[in-house]
């Protein structure tokens, strides 16, 4: 097996800082080599938030209620274009944050352990497959965010939270700091793993596109690559997101274990694999697309800073 690597080839040959022009370089420049993929990350992940916000909303309600997609279209369209982006500011402020710690510290993490690893002659491939996990494991430090997010689209508790910095006060105020980190478990479960195979299998599938010529087609690329790899492992860890709806929709009382929550969604299911899936294939699109949109808008962002 070759090296596994993570970045786009074609644009890792590139001096960083020279594609852009003026201004371009001279943010490329002031950034330096690490924040870069900070930066990137983190206006790829506000892009992609911004275009799929509702159908992210439509997903959550069927995880949460099991209803069609049909059904959950029908609650935001009774609830008006007023609710339609209700809860947008958590997951804006989540995503574009962990999204930044998720490629930058995999950087980081990367280069700092390989350093280690030419001295113990560790395999790279598992020296970067534990610099991602540990870049996940970095990322859930925000579940907070995922957890207002939840209550702000829960339908339910409309009358209750009125906006991020009223749902943040409220659980601090009435349940303390351990209430926001409810559902850490599944979101542990789901990062780490996740990371290891997208950072793992980006480079190889990118690999085996056929070759661009052109920035129209590098961008193609790494569409094509980010979305197939986000859609596949939404599928895989989309249980572990459905646990992790069901926990976190829950406001104060005991905090149940996520087996425990699993077993409680199989059976209000009726023991159905279709019905704890629904929702996958919504998510399965909506993965494809976001997925889609960051790694192109990372790459691109590369190249231009």
């Amino acid at each position: 097996m070759g090296v596994v690597t993570t970045m786009d080839p074609d644009s890792a040959r590139q001096p960083q800082g020279k594609l852009g022009k003026g201004g371009h370089a001279l943010i490329g420049a002031n950034l330096g080599t690490r924040g870069k993929h900070y930066v990137c990350g983190s206006l790829a992940a506000f892009t992609n938030i911004i275009v799929t916000f509702p159908i992210q909303k439509v997903l959550f309600r069927q995880q949460l209620h099991g209803v069609r997609a049909t059904e959950a279209v029908r609650q935001l369209q009774r609830e008006g274009l007023r609710h339609l982006y209700r809860g947008l500011l958590p997951p804006l402020l989540q995503k574009t944050t962990t999204v930044a710690i998720m490629f930058g510290l995999y950087e980081d993490f990367s280069r700092l352990l390989l350093r280690h690893a030419h001295r113990s002659g560790a395999p790279e491939l598992v020296t970067r497959s534990v610099a991602a996990a540990l870049a996940g494991m970095a990322e859930a430090a925000l579940t907070p965010f995922e957890r207002v997010q939840t209550l702000l689209q829960d339908h339910r508790q409309n009358g209750r939270f009125n906006n991020t910095a009223h749902t943040f006060r409220t659980l601090l105020r009435d349940y303390g700091v351990r209430e926001c980190y409810r559902g850490l478990v599944p979101v542990l479960l789901r990062n780490g793993p996740s990371n290891v195979l997208f950072f793992g299998l980006r480079g190889p599938i990118k690999q085996r596109l056929p070759d661009a010529r052109t920035h129209m087609g590098h961008m193609a690329n790494d569409f094509v690559c980010g979305g197939l790899l986000g859609a596949a492992l939404g599928i895989m860890f989309y249980p572990l997101n459905v646990v992790k709806s069901r926990a976190q929709a829950q406001v104060g009382g005991e905090f149940v274990p996520c087996h425990q929550v699993l077993m409680t969604v199989w059976r209000e299911r009726g023991g159905s694999i279709v019905l704890l899936f629904r929702g996958a294939t919504l998510n399965y699109h909506r993965s494809l697309l976001s997925w889609g949109i960051i790694n192109a808008t990372y790459e691109l962002l590369l190249k231009v800073f």
